[in-house]
């Protein structure tokens, strides 16, 4: 087989779909065991599709990062968010960072986000 040039693979990945990059990427890790930072580069190719994939993003995970000063008002609003019981709550406030509420829309993980910072904790939404 003959040795391809950079721009022979250029000319060759322009004409690939991003399902059939993302299999190459997957098979070239693989074979080379390498890691995804590779993906990174290559997946730089797609540019505006991969802006607009994150932007439709519908799932939002609410992360409580720290309980502030107001250790006792935060356990609170996490027990009114989840489930939780008393001990299970307290023990995921002592336990930060960790995820409060996942997988939620937009609209439910602002309003958790605000509820938490307004009691004093540090919440990241992702």
């Amino acid at each position: 087989m003959a040795k391809l040039s950079q721009d022979d693979l250029l000319a060759q990945f322009e004409e690939m779909t991003l399902i059939e990059l993302s299999e190459f990427v997957k098979a070239f890790e693989e074979k080379f065991d390498v890691t995804a930072a590779a993906a990174v580069a290559v997946a730089g190719v797609a540019g505006p599709a991969a802006v607009e994939a994150e932007e439709e993003k519908d799932e939002f995970d609410v992360i409580l990062t720290g309980a502030g000063d107001k250790k006792i008002q935060v356990i609170k609003v996490v027990r009114e968010l989840t489930s939780l019981g008393l001990k299970e709550a307290k023990d995921l406030v002592d336990g930060t960072p960790k995820p409060v509420l996942e997988k939620v829309n937009k609209e439910a993980a602002d309003k958790a986000a605000e509820a938490l910072k307004a009691a004093g904790a540090g919440v990241e939404v992702k």
